[in-house]
Formats: structure tokens, C-alpha cells, sequence
């Protein structure tokens, strides 16, 4: 009885859901309506109210008023007799002559162990400092001279400065280490070698590719050997 019941309420159950129309009905069907949408174009006439970037500019306008008169955002700040500071501006004689002393240092400690691994000889560290605490102090006193406003306001002549000492020096350097005994060339291819680079690093390209020519022109010619 109670199974003949259950049979008839879900039957009774199926025919009202069918009757009241609660069961999903798919279909492949579109209405006019949904045409019209799948064919509207965009909206391209652009935002509507304010964009991120305007918005941002009233809110900087807003806290510029808190500020006092002479502060502003992208207008020079500095205050009266004060010098403006640019990051594109370099760091001043000073400043570069401690930066390429350090350099220079650096490289005249790795070529006096060179040339002490060349001629197989024990690398004896207090001689090699000692050696390149004497010459850092010249270093920087060249590297101050040269970088001056004064020195820079001769570009060429400045070029031509450091391409007669670049040749100077490395020709120097290409006699001395074919000529002279090993110790002569330990107490002076160090410093030689590092005042060398160093001036083809200061020349303008062109420069610094004539010294390199004429220094190798100056090897071939003599038929020397470059250590």
C-alpha cells in the first residue's frame, strides 16, 4: 500500500513540474533580442568620466596645498643659493679621483703578480704593497688634475694628452720587457702598465684605437716580443 503510494505521489509529482514549467528546457532557438546583441559594435567613444591619470593629477593638486608655495613636483626645489643636484651630473674631481685610485690599485697589484708569475719568482705581498701604497697617491693627484673643469674644457687637447702618454707608456713597456733584466721589469711594469690602461681608458675612441695601433706598430717595427 504504502509502495502504490509513493508510486502515485512521484507520478503526481512529475506531471505538476511538467504542468508548472520548473524543469529546464534547452533549445537552439534565439530570439530577436539576442541577435541585436551578438551584433552591437563596442563602445569606442572613449571613457565616460575621469581617467586614472587626471585623477591621479587632482589628488596630487590636493596634497600640493598642504605644501609650502615654493614645493612643487616638477619644478626645481632647491633653495636659494644652493646648487641644484642632477643625477646625470658626475660625482666631481674628487670623487673620481678616490673611485680610479681604487681601480688603479687594483690593477697594479694583479700586474705585479703577473710579472712575478712570469719570471717564477714567489709572489713576496709586502713588497707588492708597499709598492702600490707609493704609487696610489699619484694616482689620484693625475686622475684629480685630469678631471678638473679646467682640463675639460679642451676636449682634443685632453686626447691628445693621453695619446702621447699612452704610446709613451706602452712603448716604454714593450722596450723595457724585451731589453732590460727581469728585476728592472718588476720594480717598473707595474706602474708603467697601470698609467698605460688607464690613459686609453680616459681617451675618446678614435684615440684610443691610434695609441693601440701605434704601439703595436711600434712591436712589429722592432720585431719585439709582447711578454
Amino acid at each position: 500500500m504504502a509502495a502504490g503510494n509513493r508510486k502515485e505521489r512521484r507520478a503526481a509529482s512529475k506531471q505538476n513540474a511538467q504542468s508548472s514549467g520548473t524543469d529546464f528546457q534547452p533549445s537552439t532557438q534565439i530570439d530577436e533580442q539576442g541577435i541585436d546583441l551578438l551584433l552591437k559594435h563596442p563602445d569606442r567613444s572613449g571613457p565616460k568620466g575621469k581617467t586614472l591619470f587626471e585623477l591621479a593629477e587632482d589628488r596630487q593638486r590636493e596634497l600640493n596645498k598642504g605644501k609650502p608655495v615654493r614645493w612643487s613636483l616638477g619644478g626645481n626645489n632647491t633653495p636659494a643659493g644652493e646648487r641644484p643636484f642632477n643625477d646625470e651630473e658626475p660625482l666631481g674631481p674628487v670623487a673620481d679621483a678616490v673611485l680610479y685610485a681604487v681601480s688603479m690599485a687594483a690593477l697594479h697589484v694583479t700586474l705585479d703578480v703577473i710579472v712575478y708569475s712570469q719570471y717564477r719568482e714567489d709572489v713576496v705581498w709586502p713588497e707588492i704593497f708597499r709598492r702600490v701604497g707609493t704609487a696610489v697617491p699619484i694616482f689620484g693627484l693625475l686622475v684629480y688634475l685630469t678631471h678638473v673643469d679646467f682640463s675639460n674644457r679642451f676636449p682634443i687637447l685632453r686626447n691628445l694628452v693621453f695619446l702621447v702618454g699612452s704610446v709613451v707608456a706602452g712603448c716604454y713597456m714593450v722596450y723595457s720587457g724585451n731589453k732590460n733584466g727581469y728585476f728592472y721589469v718588476m720594480k717598473a711594469a707595474p706602474p708603467v702598465g697601470t698609467l698605460w690602461i688607464w690613459a686609453v681608458v680616459e681617451m675618446s675612441l678614435p684615440y684610443a684605437g691610434a695609441s693601440i695601433l701605434a704601439v703595436s706598430g711600434y712591436l712589429w717595427w722592432n720585431q719585439f716580443d709582447f711578454f
